[in-house]
Parts: structure tokens; sequence; C-alpha cells
């Protein structure tokens, strides 16, 4: 009998965010460079091309913004406090429809859980999350798209189209978390691993903030994840 070969090419990781709630989660720093937008690849081909100019632009924004020293809230000038919130609005939103986006495609998948969940457990588990969500942006999908259809009254008035590109943002965000749920559902194979890191980090959600932010970045840079830790106070601490 010749042993089945998968060749991993994306790692997830079920991050605990409490008693028997987890979020599933993506990073990597190797995404290609957006294609250009073409109207020769037709609407949809022109639209994801936007759609990924756009995310790479806020990743940029969000990646200065992590180097540059936040300046004092009392010399920050509305407009830029805005915009600074915008962002960081919109790189949160990504941040949780990324993995969906990345499974497209995929036919095998590495899956890292906390150690001390039995790998049946974490596979349910994986699969459950990817059925609400696909459950979910179908249903969001409705709402953004009679929302796109009512923006098209507003073509004919002069200057930028703004709620006409955010429905698209979203319609467009939509349609691919959909196709990822549905690939991770029916055709990735799930190579799943145990990791203690993980395990570590469900004990950290009572911990006092003082105590657990430098516990969960140091963890977090040990996993090679610098925006996990962002990650984990939204979905895990933020909602507890």
């Amino acid at each position: 009998m010749i042993a089945r070969v998968i060749v991993t090419v994306m790692d997830v990781y079920l991050v605990p965010g409490g008693p028997d709630r987890f979020s599933l989660y993506c990073e990597s720093a190797a995404d290609p460079a957006p294609p250009r937008p073409d109207r020769t690849s037709g609407l949809w081909g022109w639209l994801q091309a936007k759609f990924t100019a756009v995310l790479a632009a806020i990743e940029r924004e969000q990646d200065r913004a992590r180097a540059a020293p936040p300046a004092p809230a009392e010399t920050a000038g509305l407009m830029h406090r805005i915009r600074v919130r915008g962002v960081r609005w919109i790189a949160e939103r990504v941040a949780e429809q990324r993995l969906l986006w990345r499974l497209r495609g995929q036919t095998a998948v590495r899956a890292f859980f906390p150690a001390g969940i039995e790998p049946a457990e974490a596979h349910a588990t994986i699969r459950g999350s990817l059925a609400r969500d696909a459950r979910r942006h179908r249903r969001w999908l409705v709402v953004d798209t009679l929302g796109g259809l009512l923006s098209l009254l507003l073509v004919p008035l002069p200057g930028l189209n703004l709620p006409g590109y955010y429905f698209s943002f979203r319609i467009v965000g939509h349609l691919l978390s959909i196709l990822g749920a549905r690939q991770g559902l029916k055709v990735v194979a799930w190579d799943l691993q145990p990791s203690d890191l993980l395990a570590d980090l469900g004990q950290l959600e009572q911990v006092p903030e003082a105590e657990r932010a430098p516990r969960v970045r140091a963890i977090a840079q040990e996993l090679g994840l610098p925006r996990l830790a962002r990650f984990f106070e939204r979905t895990a601490v933020e909602t507890a």
C-alpha cells in the first residue's frame, strides 16, 4: 500500500478564546503582489484585482502605523484620528476573513490546535467554524447586494460614489469568503498538529492585562505570528 503524501502550503491556528470557544486564524508575510486591475479579464476579475490592491494598501498603512510612534491625542488632528481608526477597523475586518480568502484553491492545510484537545474535536471545531462562516457571509451577501443596488441611484450625482465602492468591497469579500469556506469543508485535507503554545495562550484570558500582554506577545513571537497578539485581544479578551 502506497502512503499518500500531503504537501501543505498553508498554516492555520485554532486560537482559544475562552472555555469551549475558538477562532480560526492565519497569517502570512508571503502574499503575492496584487495584480493590476484589468477590465479585459471580465468584471469579476477586475473586481478581484481592485479588491486585492485595496487590501495591500490597507496592510501597508497598518505596517507604517505599527512602525511609527503614536501621535499624542492632543496633537493629532481630528481627520488623522478618524483615518487611523478607519484603517484599523477595516484591517480588523480583513483579519477576520483573510483565512477564508486564502483557503480558496488550497487542497492541504496544516492546522495547529491547543494541546490537550483531541484531534477529532479540533477537526469538528474547524468544520463547525467554517460552516458558521459560510452561513453568515451568505446572509450578509444578500444585505450588501441590496445596498449595492441602492447605491446605483447615486451614480448620476457628481463626485465619488463612496457607498458604491464600499458595497462592492463588501460583496467581493463575502463571495471570496463563501468560496473559501466551501473549499475548507469539501476539499481541504487537514493535517492536525497539537501546540503547547496555543494551550498556554488559552490560559491567559482572565490574567490581568499588565501581566497578560507581554506573555501573549512572547507566544506570538515564538509562533512567528506578529499580528496574533492584537487578534487574541480582540477575539478572546474584548469579547469575554
